[in-house]
């Protein structure tokens, strides 16, 4: 038996007037998710654990069958697993977003957050704005890492896990009021925008159209985290297929092997059908038992407010991932069962994420029985009455035989 999650990030959503009372999910041309509904078990699950915040790191722990609030210690440390920053006791992992501020204002306070992640600018063209603010910034107590796209790591040496608000949150807002209280966090985001606003970088971006990533912002903080062996914990070798260093990250934390997709990017027009290609060869080639694909798009596509872009990655999931996955393994004669499902929503009227329940179906390729006119979606999904308070506790189901 081989096992599969595709997990959609942040492809739960609300129902919006625009699609005539359906959410994107509902709205969106699923045949390949549809059709493991009508032969599979649908019902919802809350990945993010009450009293907590939701976000991609605790919900993604929790569908990996780790409970957050045993294993949680931040965001940030979880991805500088994957960066491959060392930390020592004491350390506190911060990440540092390149994000697009107004310019328009004279001072700092008075500025507004245009885009978390300057239109999900390169790796390559992030890293370049990232020297320049080591250059200046970095010393023995504030260590810099870049990662991927906009997303990159500080190392405050015996630092502290300080409260600092996400920038997808606030997207629009003034800053003043979600600024770091701690004075040396705050005094580096404001010499960064100093040393990246003008940037040739910066420069050409905007030539082209495109948002500069004028400031670093901080969030995330955490310390060094503890996560037990996934082949231990479930008997099963596993495999994490993502373009992002927080999935990556937990991957490492828990020893499961790390697969890189050429052109796997977090955005819109990520590697979809190399991503697939990956998880076959895992299950069928590589001696895995078990592949997690996590698919970042929908995410970003809500946090941008985008309905139509939030429809095309949700159909692309379904048509150039999930199609192909199964298809494969059919074609391989193997039973296999497959959970799809998201970590958490991310709707479109909020343009952030949301601690609600969220909507899964688990396929067994030795059902054959179907059930007619049946549909994923959330509405369909919370009509069978099955809610999963713990969402740590699928995963056990997902796995049994």
């Amino acid at each position: 038996m081989k096992y599969i999650v595709v997990l959609g990030d942040g492809m739960a959503d609300e129902p919006l007037e625009e699609l005539e009372g359906k959410t994107p999910l509902a709205y969106a041309a699923t045949p390949v998710m549809d059709s493991l509904a009508s032969r599979g078990e649908m019902g919802m699950v809350k990945n993010v654990p009450r009293g907590m915040a939701p976000g991609s790191d605790t919900a993604n722990l929790s569908v990996l069958g780790y409970d957050p609030k045993i294993y949680y210690s931040g965001r940030s440390p979880l991805e500088a697993l994957n960066i491959g920053v060392d930390m020592e006791e004491g350390d506190v992992a911060i990440r540092a977003n390149l994000v697009t501020l107004s310019q328009e204002e004279e001072n700092y306070e008075d500025k507004r957050i245009l885009d978390h992640s300057a239109d999900e600018i390169s790796t390559e063209e992030a890293k370049i704005l990232l020297e320049a603010v080591k250059e200046e910034l970095e010393n023995e107590t504030f260590q810099f890492y870049p990662g991927t796209s906009y997303r990159h790591c500080l190392i405050w040496k015996k630092g502290m896990t300080v409260p600092l608000t996400p920038p997808h949150d606030i997207r629009g807002k003034k800053i003043r009021e979600y600024l770091p209280d701690e004075p040396a966090l705050l005094e580096m985001q404001k010499k960064s925008c100093e040393i990246l606003q003008e940037h040739p970088v910066n420069r050409a971006r905007m030539e082209k159209g495109l948002n500069p990533g004028n400031s670093l912002w901080f969030w995330g903080a955490g310390t060094k985290p503890s996560l037990d062996s996934f082949e231990e914990k479930f008997h099963k070798k596993g495999a994490m297929i993502s373009a992002v260093d927080l999935l990556k990250g937990i991957a490492v934390g828990t020893g499961m092997k790390n697969i890189s997709v050429e052109g796997a990017n977090g955005g819109l027009d990520t590697n979809y059908e190399g991503k697939a290609d990956a998880a076959l060869k895992a299950l069928l080639a590589d001696g895995c038992d078990f592949v997690y694909v996590h698919v970042e798009a929908p995410d970003e596509m809500g946090h941008q407010g985008s309905i139509e872009k939030k429809i095309r990655s949700i159909e692309y999931l379904d048509q150039r991932v999930a199609a192909r996955i199964k298809e494969g393994m059919d074609a391989s004669g193997e039973d296999y069962r497959m959970l799809v499902l998201p970590d958490h929503p991310t709707p479109i009227c909020v343009k952030t994420h949301t601690c609600d329940p969220v909507p899964y179906v688990l396929y067994d390729s030795r059902n054959k029985e179907e059930k007619k006119g049946v549909r994923y979606s959330e509405e369909e999904a919370a009509k069978t009455g099955k809610l999963l308070e713990n969402g740590h506790e699928l995963i056990r189901h997902l796995l049994e035989e």
